[in-house]
């Protein structure tokens, strides 16, 4: 069976769109491959992301390694990257073809069309492709924005609906917003069914996703919802499926959001975009909170949500960065007791501001910066983990493996459960019982005993 190759970086919002073209793939008789290409792979599509300069880099060396490793297929580069350095992508080789970030919704189209365009050029697939491109006339189009979607999942087994796309921010260091554009969210009675959709097929758990969630907007009859209001009507209308967010910003979190959060279908697990706990560098970030917001905000989470599971991003390394601004963002992590803190080294992306501003900091002092911040990181993750020994939380069943199976907690703890007999014929949602952290595996993995069996 001709097979179709993908293979996704970046953000989750690029994870769902690449399941849902790959739905549209199988959908037209193709087989697809997420690990590696085959001898039968005639298309191999990079979904690409640009938040940092290392993103890019991997993304031209995958570009490179399926151009060699598949030199008959054709290689699609879609997304965030491709949509603001084509001539650079294109420049990778011959048999590269790019469609912008902003036009990857016509995958779905591509997926219908590609069988006769095989046929029409005698199976060359770079061809096939490159006819797509001219007369489908991809074009950007508000209206499509949210065609990718899908209930059944290759390469994942929870569940996701993307709800917003874009962002209306101008963040000095960020240029999505380049490639994506402005803000536009999916209509509240469109993300409901999507949603139903899910449950109704015995999905468990759905994470509502977007490039900047904090700015859902959807209209609802002959008004709007905030994401605290989607949030309302969509547990006032479904009936047992839990809801998982993906990253917020600070000021999201308002006693509005708080009191609907404490219903127990919304999974206690968050992640704030806080990029750092100086105010200077956050206002030079062009950033829409202080540091205050991020600890009220964490405090409030917790008030709510018993063994709440808290993340962040941070960025160290901005310019005009000091060392008194960094020992501040490292007391706020400690004041906040992040469960978890993804700490990236500053990237001046082209085309935004933060890639003028001085002073520059020198690439030794923020690797020191970041060494440091991922030492407190792992110390606060295993101290989180240790504090949950012999607490019982339901966990979604992910992969298996042999004897294994792989789960995550509703507090998004990555879990092994090693005991279960006939585990085979387990799926969807169990209740396990925390009692060690693995030691065949890092920090990140948890080993578990089998509490109790829900399904």
């Amino acid at each position: 069976m001709i097979s179709i190759f993908f293979e996704t970086l970046g953000c989750r919002v690029n994870q769902i769109e690449s399941e849902s073209a790959a739905r549209a793939f199988l959908d037209n008789g193709f087989s697809v491959e997420t690990s590696s290409p085959s001898h039968n792979t005639i298309l191999c599509i990079v979904n690409t992301c640009t938040v940092t300069s290392k993103a890019e880099q991997k993304a031209r060396r995958i570009i490179r390694l399926l151009n060699e490793k598949c030199p008959k297929a054709c290689i699609l580069v879609t997304g965030c990257y491709a949509e603001l350095d084509k001539s650079e992508i294109i420049s990778l080789g011959q048999n590269i073809l790019v469609l912008p970030g902003t036009q990857k919704d016509n995958l779905l189209f591509l997926a219908q069309k590609l069988p006769y365009l095989l046929q029409k050029h005698q199976n060359n697939p770079v061809n096939a492709v490159k006819d797509f491109l001219i007369s489908h006339n991809c074009e950007k189009s508000g209206k499509t924005t949210f065609a990718l979607s899908t209930d059944t999942f290759v390469a994942h087994s929870r569940s996701s609906v993307k709800i917003q796309d874009g962002c209306n921010n101008n963040c000095t260091f960020c240029r999505i917003h380049l490639a994506r554009g402005k803000s536009i969210s999916l209509d509240a009675k469109e993300v409901l069914n999507r949603v139903k959709k899910l449950e109704k097929i015995g999905q468990k758990e759905v994470v509502l996703t977007g490039i900047n969630l904090s700015q859902y907007y959807g209209k609802f009859n002959e008004t709007f919802l905030n994401l605290s209001s989607l949030l309302k009507f969509l547990l006032e209308n479904t009936k047992e499926i839990n809801f998982r967010l993906s990253s917020l910003y600070p000021q999201t979190i308002t006693e509005e959001f708080c009191n609907i959060i404490k219903n127990e279908r919304i999974r206690p697990h968050f992640h704030l975009s806080a990029q750092s706990g100086s105010d200077k560098i956050l206002k030079l970030m062009a950033r829409p909170y202080l540091s205050t917001d991020i600890i009220k905000a964490v405090e409030n989470l917790r008030k709510v949500k018993n063994y709440a599971f808290i993340a962040c991003d941070i960025i160290v390394g901005f310019a005009g960065e000091t060392e008194e601004d960094f020992l501040q963002t490292l007391e706020l992590c400690k004041k906040c007791n992040f469960s978890d803190i993804h700490v990236f080294p500053f990237s001046p992306r082209p085309g935004t501001e933060g890639a003028k501003m001085k002073p520059k900091i020198p690439q030794n002092i923020t690797k020191e910066r970041v060494k440091t911040l991922n030492f407190l990181a792992n110390e606060q993750k295993n101290h989180f983990i240790d504090a949950m020994q012999g607490k019982i939380f339901k966990a979604i069943i992910e992969k298996r493996k042999s004897s294994i199976i792989r789960a995550v907690t509703e507090n998004f703890l990555h879990v092994h459960i090693t005991n279960l007999k006939n585990s085979e014929y387990y799926s969807g949602e169990v209740l396990v019982k925390i009692t060690g952290k693995s030691k065949i595996a890092n920090i990140d993995a948890q080993s578990l005993i089998l509490f109790k069996v829900v399904l």
